[in-house]
């Protein structure tokens, strides 16, 4: 390793959604480190959270707990204009 930081890092991240009076937990405790360069595939059975991951690390929703880094740079607590100048210029 470099000593760079890397490209994309999750840490311990959560999201669940109230359904109905009930809690529907999607995520519990994911991790991921992703370093420059790098290529990944998100695989799994339908349901089993692939598109609330990507929601949360592209920014378009927040996490129930956990850290989001891009780069160097934590996005978990940015505010939603914060966020969407970093989509506009890094992302998407």
């Amino acid at each position: 390793m470099n000593g760079e930081s890397p490209a994309l890092q999750v840490k311990d991240l959560y999201k669940s959604f109230d359904k109905g009076g009930r809690t529907l937990e999607v995520l519990r405790g994911a991790d991921l480190v992703v370093r420059s360069g790098e290529r990944l595939a998100i695989m799994g059975q339908s349901g089993s959270g692939k598109s609330t991951f990507l929601h949360l690390v592209g920014t378009l929703d927040r996490p129930t707990s956990g850290r989001i880094w891009i780069g160097s740079q934590e996005i978990s607590t940015r505010s939603a204009r914060e966020l969407d100048s970093l989509r506009n210029r890094h992302i998407g």
